[in-house]
């Protein structure tokens, strides 16, 4: 298995700007139209096991009678599949829902503002995608599209819009992506280790984050209890099983690895909690780092 969350946070960043009453006159000094400048992206994860997770952005429309000519903001969303080992269930964008120009308020530079939310349940059912375990899992990327619309029915989105608006100063680029991720099935996760020199682990061992309280699954070495939770004593501390508790209603449990100065001794195997087999780690294979553990409450 591979780490599919730890490279794809640093795609979700967004540049914020200084408020002008000027934001706009450079480009329409071209070509008039419209923009959505990107105030502020309040969540840019979607929990996939609750239909009423929401993707949040709050977003300026400027046009070139400065907000007078605003209608709409249609919202449209595309799920970009990264994990084909399952199938490629990638979509084209495809029309959720519409925000009246009434639901906008005044800004502090007199430009309409609002924050635009869309609900996972929302844009899954709009792209037509089930809860089968095939259709999407955490790791995979929901795309939101932002399509202003005009009173007089011009219509400006991604697609129209050039690099001087989507970036920099602008900061106008009409579509986001939303991480997946998943409320973790409930119950006792048991993690099976191994050293096969017999001195422990000499790392941080595994530690898991459940929702703030940190859960730990470690080997002792030669130094004792230095990782809270380790199993065994030196000598000859080989093997260990130690259970990791996930409770009802837990929102978020997130594992991690600390290393080992002794890679090519260490190993490690994760089960759910109905015993099936998640995750498995050889001799030499465990970098430090996120553990692709993902059990999805239903």
């Amino acid at each position: 298995m591979r780490n599919i969350f730890k490279f794809l946070f640093a795609s979700l960043l967004v540049v914020s700007c200084v408020d002008s009453e000027n934001t706009i006159d450079t480009v329409l000094d071209y070509e008039t139209g419209a923009i959505l400048r990107t105030i502020s992206v309040n969540n840019a994860v979607l929990n996939s096991s609750d239909p009423m997770s929401t993707f949040s952005v709050t977003v300026e429309e400027q046009d070139e009678a400065d907000g007078a000519l605003f209608a709409q903001v249609n919202v449209y969303a595309q799920m970009k599949d990264l994990s084909p080992d399952n199938g490629d269930s990638s979509t084209d964008f495809m029309y959720v829902m519409s925000m009246p120009a009434s639901s906008f308020t005044t800004g502090p530079v007199g430009l309409p503002r609002g924050t635009v939310e869309v609900a996972f349940g929302d844009a899954a059912a709009a792209m037509g995608l089930q809860a089968n375990g095939t259709d999407y899992i955490p790791g995979d990327v929901f795309v939101i599209g932002l399509e202003v619309e005009l009173t007089d029915g011009r219509l400006y989105d991604w697609t129209s819009a050039a690099g001087i608006i989507t970036g920099g100063f602008f900061a106008s680029p009409f579509k986001y992506n939303a991480l997946l991720t998943c409320s973790p099935e409930p119950g006792g996760y048991v993690v099976d280790m191994q050293d096969s020199y017999g001195d422990g682990w000499q790392g941080s061992g595994i530690e898991v984050d459940v929702d703030g309280v940190i859960q730990h699954a470690s080997l002792c070495n030669e130094w004792g209890a230095a990782v809270p939770g380790c199993l065994g004593s030196y000598p000859g501390n080989t093997s260990g099983s130690v259970t990791i508790n996930i409770p009802v209603g837990t929102e978020s449990a997130t594992w991690s690895y600390g290393g080992d100065s002794y890679a090519s001794e260490v190993s490690f195997q994760i089960y759910a909690p109905d015993g099936s087999l998640i995750l498995s780690v050889g001799q030499g294979e465990g970098a430090a780092g996120l553990l692709p553990v993902a059990v999805c409450a239903l």
